[in-house]
Order: C-alpha cells, then sequence, then structure tokens
C-alpha cells in the first residue's frame, strides 16, 4: 500500500446543516454536484460529507456510536495568530470551542473545535514544520 491518504469521510446527522457549517460558515467550496455526498477537495486529498447512517450501513456496522472516536482532524496554521482566528471563525460559524488555544507540550500552539456533528478539529501552529503557498504541510526535521 502506497504511503497516502485520499478521502476522509465524516458521517453527519443533517447533511445540509453540515454543509451549511462548512460552507456558509468556513467559506469552504464544494467540489461536486451530488445530492446524496459532499466533496470537499483539500490539496491533495478529500473530505467528504455522508449521512452517518449511510455511512455505517456501507461499511456495515452500527450507527449508533457515541463518545471520543479516537479521531481528530487537524488544520495547521502559519501563525499562533491564526490560530485564534481560525478558532473564531469556527465558533462564530456554530463550531464548540472544546479547548481554548495554548502552549502545549511538543513547543506548539493549539486548541480544538467540535463540528455541528461533534467531530474534532485541532487548529495547530507547528514552528518546526513549514507550510506552503498551496498550505501543504511540509515536515521539518
Amino acid at each position: 500500500m502506497e504511503q497516502r491518504l485520499s478521502v476522509v469521510t465524516l458521517g453527519v446527522s443533517d447533511l445540509s446543516r453540515a454543509r451549511q457549517f462548512y460552507e456558509d460558515g468556513l467559506g469552504w467550496q464544494r467540489a461536486n454536484a451530488h445530492e446524496e455526498v459532499v466533496f470537499y477537495d483539500l490539496n491533495g486529498f478529500v473530505l467528504a460529507l455522508y449521512p452517518r447512517t449511510s455511512l455505517a450501513a456501507d461499511a456495515k456496522v452500527d450507527p449508533d456510536g457515541s463518545g471520543f472516536s479516537g479521531i481528530t482532524l487537524a488544520f495547521n496554521a502559519r501563525s499562533r495568530e491564526e490560530v485564534d482566528v481560525v478558532l473564531k471563525e469556527a465558533e462564530a460559524a456554530g463550531a464548540e470551542v472544546v479547548k481554548t488555544a495554548e502552549e502545549v507540550f511538543w513547543g506548539g500552539y493549539s486548541g480544538y473545535f467540535a463540528d455541528p456533528d461533534g467531530h474534532l478539529w485541532e487548529v495547530a501552529h507547528n514552528p518546526f514544520w513549514t507550510i506552503d503557498a498551496d498550505g501543504r504541510v511540509l515536515l521539518g526535521e
């Protein structure tokens, strides 16, 4: 298997509400016109929104998960100030800030928000990584 990630799919309880959060709230642009699934082009991979019950049925698992799923998504900012701005934008769009930004043990600065379906997003500035003009993270040594 090649070392890469193609798609992250979030199971959502209300597809219309999720679209409104990501598009109207965060300002993202949809990359498809299908009614049953939403795709966003994210610098080399895709974020998909799909109804939670349909996603669970596709995977043949129970849709009634609860609590922490063990997965977070992350947005790496170019500065500490951008972390604060992004957390405020997410909150204004309807997200719950679950951890205000703070200096963290590994030398960076980060906080977390939960989207309307509870999916956790870390917003972080890592001074050891570079973010190119297209938003791609370049890992440092």
